[in-house]
């Protein structure tokens, strides 16, 4: 893929935990344990990689049409796959220097002030804000599987019997309760298959049945009955763009990922990783690209633009939709949030241990390293409660963080590896990078004007 030439600045390579001889890389929750293989990193990537945000595929169809919309979501994965393959051989640019962080890579690409400027608040909001994320999701989810289960049930089950802020509290108490005995994160790998199989499965389950509900009256795909206006289309194609952009995730956590793997100058850790990658996106885009499609074809531009495809799927099959298959998904679902929430937890239970052992220079007693983690469940409780309207922000908030995904690794290939001046992967990395920094933009500016047209809910410490 062109000429490449490695020249990693010793002094980078040396700072803080960077380098495989740091003796505190083995004290830490993610390098702690580098036991893994291409399955159990597979199991993470797919845990990781399908989320709720997915289930919103289909709205985008509807803004975008057909052909735009299928041809959005090829050049999205395409995308995403690339940069992956970037991150995979960037966390081990020569033998003996592993970058298990993507705070260490953006330090080593861009130097110690540069790189912390431009990852550290996407990153922490990728790690701590997707798990204020899915305790949302999850309680709002379990709260719908309470309430399923008890429609037209006895007397003493009542649906509204618990409030939204009680099941952020259930939600967060079993993510916890499971966090505590997964120590580091090659740990997770049993969890994070049991939410690889829950994330297939409410996916597949999902257009599987939309499909096989055949469509509903009245579903058309005529873009003109979703907006009348020129700016509102133009405003909807933004957002659809948006949507189909942080349908993907998972970017952040990749380097943490293989940096559970063995390495050794015969065996680079990229290899197994590349195949776990290679196999979970195999499968990621086989529960993506049917959702999107299927749902798009069942419902049309029938499905409302102001909630998620979920609602709108229990909406549009109310009456001929069983209550036990739709408690059955929405168990599926809060299985599935549970899982990828020890996943993206991990990488601010590191940080919490580094600051730590880099004061203490010695590995964090249990004691400590529990009560770290009720720590971090109580943080993201409150704020789960204080600001429950926190997933009408995931647009801005993805779009600030998408270079992350598309942009960041393609400068990173430039500064690390330097590819020949004027070289094909010379140039494609530099465009790549600045198409993802333009889209980023766009995105944000789509996702205020959103905001200014449509107004926010701003419902403080009020989970409804």
């Amino acid at each position: 893929m062109g000429e490449v030439h490695v020249e990693v600045d010793s002094e980078v390579s040396s700072q803080d935990y960077q380098t495989e001889s740091n003796p505190i890389e083995a004290w830490l929750p993610i390098t702690k344990s580098r036991k893994g293989n291409a399955y159990t990193s597979s199991f993470h990537l797919i845990c990781s990689g399908i989320g709720l945000q997915a289930l919103s595929l289909p709205i985008a169809f509807a803004a975008l049409g057909w052909v735009w919309g299928i041809l959005s979501l090829s050049l999205a994965f395409a995308w995403q796959l690339y940069t992956m393959w970037l991150l995979v051989h960037l966390h081990e640019p020569v033998a003996g220097t592993r970058y298990s962080r993507y705070l260490q890579l953006s330090i080593a690409a861009f130097g110690e002030k540069l790189g912390k400027l431009l990852v550290i608040f996407p990153v922490m909001y990728l790690s701590g804000g997707t798990c204020v994320l899915l305790i949302i999701n999850g309680g709002k989810t379990m709260e719908l599987f309470y309430q399923t289960m008890c429609e037209n049930g006895p007397p003493l089950c009542n649906p509204k019997a618990f409030t939204g802020a009680e099941c952020f509290l259930v939600f967060t108490c079993l993510a916890i309760a499971v966090a505590l005995f997964c120590p580091n994160l090659n740990s997770v790998a049993g969890v994070s298959f049991l939410g690889a199989i829950t994330a297939v499965g409410y996916c597949s389950l999902i257009w599987v049945m939309s499909i096989s509900k055949g469509r509903p009256d009245g579903a058309s795909y005529a873009s003109s009955t979703v907006t009348s206006s020129a700016t509102g289309r133009f405003r909807g194609f933004l957002t659809a763009l948006g949507i189909i952009a942080i349908a993907f995730r998972g970017h952040n956590v990749v380097l943490e990922i293989q940096g559970t793997l063995p390495s050794n100058p015969k065996h680079p850790s990229n290899e197994p990783m590349w195949k776990g990658v290679k196999v979970s996106y195999l499968i990621i885009s086989l529960c993506l690209f049917p959702l999107a499609i299927g749902g798009y074809w069942a419902y049309g531009n029938r499905l409302p633009t102001d909630c998620g495809f979920l609602s709108a799927f229990s909406v549009l099959n109310q009456r001929n939709t069983s209550k036990f298959v739709k408690g059955f998904i929405y168990l599926l679902i809060v299985v599935s949030c549970l899982c990828s929430f020890q996943i993206y937890a991990m990488p601010f239970f590191d940080n919490l241990e580094f600051i730590y052992v880099s004061k203490k220079n010695k590995q964090c007693p249990r004691w400590l390293r529990l009560g770290l983690r009720f720590f971090f469940g109580g943080l993201t409780f409150f704020i789960a409660v204080a600001l429950p309207f926190l997933g009408s922000l995931g647009a801005l908030l993805g779009g600030i963080t998408l270079p992350l995904t598309l942009a960041y690794p393609c400068f990173m290939w430039l500064t690390i590896m330097k590819p020949r001046p004027n070289s094909a992967m010379w140039w494609s990395n530099l465009c790549l990078g600045c198409l993802g920094i333009l889209l980023s933009v766009l995105l944000v500016v789509a996702a205020m004007w959103n905001l200014v047209v449509n107004g926010l809910d701003a419902n403080f410490f009020n989970p409804h």
